[in-house]
């Protein structure tokens, strides 16, 4: 199986950068993973409308040239939303399973930068995931949901791992 992250902005902290790199480290055993970053826009303090949708649609544009078109046989898009479908981690596992029976061998997972994602990508999603109706920062978004993917491909394996 063939996993990518494809994300909005860069890893600053140290330390997101390290828990990635063990997560991206473990999820090796699992599967091919490739994490793809696209530059983000500056957003200025208090932005219009018209100026989010500015922003959004730059990144989007950035996004799209990593995704192959809908449709697709192979390939599976998942969009990550606050207003997504929630799962447990055992549902995610499954549903991880079902791709990889139903002749799903590439996924791609995609965060949205600090604004969330333009509609233009959103509709091209397959599933649309939340982990919470709370806000998180994109970059620990990333390391969440890698973990998830590991407890996933854990899950699905029948291996031990920590609740």
């Amino acid at each position: 199986m063939k996993v990518d992250i494809l994300c909005v902005g860069k890893i600053k902290e140290g330390f997101f950068r390290d828990a990635i790199a063990e997560y991206s480290k473990r999820l090796s055993r699992y599967c091919s993973l490739n994490i793809i970053e696209v530059a983000d826009e500056k957003t200025p303090d208090k932005a219009s409308e018209n100026e989010v949708e500015l922003i959004l649609k730059k990144e989007a544009e950035r996004l799209e040239k990593h995704i192959p078109a809908k449709g697709t046989p192979d390939c599976y898009v998942i969009t990550l939303e606050i207003n997504g479908r929630q799962l447990s981690s055992e549902k995610l596992a499954d549903r991880l399973k079902s791709l990889n029976i139903n002749g799903i061998s590439h996924i791609i997972f995609i965060i949205g930068g600090s604004l969330g994602l333009h509609n233009s990508i959103t509709c091209r999603g397959d599933f649309h995931l939340s982990f919470s109706e709370m806000t998180f920062p994109h970059q620990l978004m990333r390391v969440v949901l890698l973990e998830q993917i590991y407890r996933g491909y854990r899950i699905i394996n029948n291996e031990p791992y920590h609740k």
